[in-house]
């Protein structure tokens, strides 16, 4: 699995530029974005494939450091807040391999990172400030129509993260 950092994170984590990744696809790939939300800084996770968006809210210091470990986490908590069964989620985790972090997948994907962070700020009155998880941010995010760099048309993230699934 690839995690691109954006630069912004990569300045917040104090990271030297990583290493292009190598997937040629984009199943297993995830741009990763630091944002402020209510005054806290948050992870942004959106698969580069569907466009579908996870946000881990107020990320400590000690999540920071351990950044696989935090994406992991927000994915299996998001992913199962969406419907999708643990094995369903383990089985994809599994095929995705180890976390390589790299740069971000592209300019499509990055654009499409932007956009999926501007519905963020439209819909955060659907944040939940006492949880970590953000199930009907990341809910509402995830249905609303928008475009992707894996798919053609509109669609909705959710919609078409389970059509990954099932490929």
């Amino acid at each position: 699995m690839e995690l691109g950092l954006t630069f912004p994170l990569q300045r917040f984590l104090k990271l030297h530029p990583p290493a292009y990744g190598t997937d040629p696809g984009c199943r297993f790939c995830w741009d990763l974005h630091v944002i402020r939300l209510q005054g806290r800084r948050c992870l942004l996770a959106v698969h580069c494939c569907s466009r579908y968006a996870f946000v881990r809210y107020d990320v400590s210091a000690l999540d920071w450091a351990d950044l696989p470990g935090l994406f992991r986490q927000g994915v299996l908590e998001s992913l199962a807040a969406a419907g999708f069964t643990r094995s369903q989620i383990s089985k994809y985790l599994q095929q995705a391999g180890p976390p390589q972090i790299t740069r971000t997948h592209g300019r499509r994907e990055v654009a499409f990172l932007n956009r999926a962070w501007t519905d963020v700020l439209a819909l955060d009155l659907c944040l939940d400030p006492s949880r970590h998880a953000q199930p009907l941010l990341d809910h509402a995010v995830n249905t609303r129509p928008s475009r992707c760099a894996g798919f053609a048309g509109l669609g909705t993230g959710l919609e078409r993260i389970a059509q990954v699934f099932s490929g």
